[in-house]
């Protein structure tokens, strides 16, 4: 089968406790018609919420034709396991589902509740064409477009432009700045970074940008010099002991400091702030979108206000 590729992923791989008994080994096959990472996300999603059990993930993309269908199946016969999949031929669908019934396995269509549900409330069809979130389409050139911003703009390395911005991120070192802000324009999300530096804030000019949202990032200081000592590490040879003790960045009343005084700008300054120990990027990232989402549309309906009393105010003086 030249159009598909087969991995297999071991999920939730621990260490045996000989104490705890042993997990329970399931097969998962996953199959679908496009590059399959909307149904792989999907499926570990679900994976993550079970503790005792060991998941074998068979990954087959690309299933387009009935030869490959065949093999999938064949290898389903040979390791028993559910199937999710997202396959939108009917025939290619009725076979598969068919099969996996004759074998005793379950088979989930995992997309159907979404895509039926969002047809029965717009009273629209599903077009039915694979692959359609990964078109060459205007919005995946954004995407890519909004990586490049990420990577001109990081670490406050670029101004000129990043008026731009949808989001410009401003926090002390190791407030994972730079992932947040590609994690956000691989979705789209032009996003910039200041680092926030002691005596040395942003530029005025910076501070008064209208476009961007400006949100603050912070973390625990315990946590910080943690991170900051794992990055120093790899220079431990250049740099001797006693630099390392003497280094303010990693000085545990500095770093308190620092953190303070990044909390007492943003606050001046009316910006929302997240606390991003313990979070994960995709956390903070989350948060961001809800927090961009809020202000976009507060903009939308101030503007809305404003332009009814404009409106109100040209039709009463005529």
């Amino acid at each position: 089968m030249t159009h598909m590729t087969i991995s297999d992923t071991h999920i939730n791989d621990t260490t045996p406790d000989p104490d705890v008994p042993p997990a329970k080994e399931v097969t998962l096959h996953l199959v679908s018609d496009a590059t399959g990472s909307t149904l792989q996300g999907l499926a570990r999603a679900c994976v993550a919420q079970f503790e005792k059990i060991h998941v074998d993930e068979k990954f087959w993309p690309l299933v387009r034709s009935e030869k490959q269908l065949d093999r999938v199946i064949q290898d389903i016969q040979n390791n028993p396991g559910p199937v999710f999949f997202t396959l939108v031929d009917q025939k290619m669908r009725r076979k598969l589902r068919s099969q996996c019934d004759k074998i005793g396995v379950p088979c989930l269509p995992i997309l159907d509740p979404l895509i039926k549900a969002m047809s029965s409330y717009t009273g629209e069809p599903a077009i039915g064409i694979p692959g359609l979130q990964h078109a060459l389409d205007e919005e995946y050139f954004y995407r890519v477009d909004a990586v490049d911003f990420a990577l001109s703009f990081d670490d406050g390395q670029n101004f000129n432009g990043i008026d731009e911005a949808d989001v410009v991120l401003v926090g002390v070192s190791r407030t994972s700045k730079t992932p947040t802000c590609i994690y956000l324009a691989r979705r789209g999300i032009k996003a910039a970074n200041i680092p926030f530096v002691l005596h040395a804030p942003p530029p005025d000019h910076i501070l008064k940008l209208k476009r961007p949202v400006f949100v603050g990032l912070t973390e625990n200081p315990e946590r910080l010099v943690q991170l900051r000592k794992s990055r120093l590490r790899a220079e431990e040879d250049a740099l001797s002991h006693k630099q390392m003790a003497e280094n303010t960045y990693l000085d545990i009343e500095k770093v308190e400091d620092e953190v303070k005084t990044a909390r007492r700008f943003f606050a001046k300054q009316g910006w929302p702030v997240i606390d991003v120990t313990r979070r994960s990027v995709e956390e903070t990232a989350a948060e961001i979108q809800i927090i961009l989402q809020r202000t976009l549309a507060k903009r939308r309906k101030a503007e809305q206000a404003a332009a009814d009393d404009e409106e109100t105010a040209t039709q009463t003086s005529s």
